[in-house]
């Protein structure tokens, strides 16, 4: 069971000048022991409710219903006043048209990170700071400190649930007016906090869905955006292997739903993704879970932010991650004048895939990240 030890505030702001905080309600666990935390621990709290995406069938209409309807009863039960906005303009024109034309291009785009900076830290502080709020909170699992004035970023206590690796874009400024009141806490903690205090979001199920668009059938989803453009899968030295429906919905690494049946040459072991070859449609897979074209030493990255980096032409050794929950990797990289790095890894990574993000630390200060646009020695499809 929770106790109270679990209520003292580790983030950087007393609630001793009874600063204004609004909490993105989402309907879920995590917002709702954000909410009751800071509420517990005397600040001025409200809730705000976002919609961002329009609903198009009465399933994803009912589950967002349902959202509501739990930030609103978890809202009540704290006394605390929920807003409601709908960002549903911003999300497409500032994160869906991006991640269309990243998914046309072939690459695989993250959406979490770029909602994360254009929608949660940027329309959502812009609007909770009009509505005379200090600061904003969350529910995401990652602290921040401050020191002379410059604010940091730091892996949250429970490693598996850090989501630093999707915040690597925030700047001084948003930082500096955001709360993460979950950073200093495992997940099984906020649940027995959360049954402690009887909310209704206790046991509900977390999303793992893409932000603010929901748990879908994704290429189902996708098509309705990007037509099949159906091509030929073949290997690494042309041989024909099988057909796809478009290169655009699948990614690098991918196993599931290649439909490549039994072949009488063929070794058996299952077939993964290594590449796409866009001018030609091409789908382009080798065999085997760890055959060598699937892993490369290095990669290099543009689209950079830095909270903590170092100077261009300066090199670093720190770690990284190239994908969500990856354990991070020991790397050094040059940082050059033109925007973009080198990374090398010490040990050779799988299936690095361009359009996601590389995301860099020491310990556990995160230091800012990138895009990914190509591995070193890419292999010559």
């Amino acid at each position: 069971m929770a106790t109270e030890d679990h209520l003292k505030p580790w983030h950087p702001m007393p609630a001793n000048n009874n600063p204004h905080v609004i909490v993105g309600m989402s309907g879920g666990v995590d917002s709702s022991v954000a909410a009751l935390l800071l509420h517990k621990q005397g600040f001025r709290v409200q809730g705000l409710f976002m919609k961002n995406w329009e609903e198009d069938d009465e399933a994803d209409y009912c589950a967002a219903e349902q959202d509501l309807k739990d930030a609103e009863q978890v809202c009540k039960q704290l006394g605390i006043a929920l807003h409601k906005v709908n960002f549903s303009y911003e999300y497409w024109e500032r994160v869906f048209k991006h991640f269309l034309t990243e998914y046309r291009s072939g690459r695989t785009p993250n959406p979490d990170i770029l909602c994360n900076k254009e929608i949660k830290f940027k329309a959502f502080l812009e609007h909770a700071l009009t509505l005379g709020a200090n600061r904003i909170a969350t529910g995401h699992y990652a602290r921040i400190s401050c020191n002379q004035d410059t604010w940091s970023m730091h892996q949250a206590v429970d490693r598996n649930k850090d989501q630093s690796y999707f915040l690597y874009t925030l700047g001084q400024k948003e930082l500096s007016h955001s709360l993460f009141p979950l950073g200093g806490l495992e997940k099984n903690q906020v649940r027995s906090i959360a049954l402690e205090a009887g909310l209704p979001t206790h046991a509900k199920k977390d999303s793992t869905g893409i932000c603010f668009i929901g748990e879908r059938r994704f290429r189902r989803f996708l098509e309705r955006f990007l037509p099949a453009q159906p091509g030929d899968i073949v290997t690494p030295e042309q041989e024909l292997v099988g057909r796809h429906q478009g290169v655009m919905y699948y990614t690098i690494g991918q196993r599931q739903g290649l439909g490549i049946g039994g072949r009488r040459s063929s070794s058996g072991a299952p077939w993964y993704v290594v590449g796409k070859d866009i001018p030609n449609n091409r789908l382009i897979v080798v065999q085997g879970h760890d055959d060598e074209r699937l892993f490369h030493k290095g990669l290099y990255a543009t689209q950079l932010h830095w909270i903590h980096g170092p100077p261009p032409g300066q090199s670093l050794h720190c770690t990284a991650r190239i994908r969500y929950r990856q354990s991070v990797q020991d790397c050094h990289f040059t940082a050059h004048d033109n925007g973009t790095i080198r990374v090398m890894f010490d040990h050779p990574q799988r299936a690095i895939t361009p359009g996601q993000a590389i995301v860099f630390y020491q310990g556990d200060l995160c230091l800012g990240g990138g895009t990914i646009t190509e591995p070193t020695s890419a292999l010559s499809m």
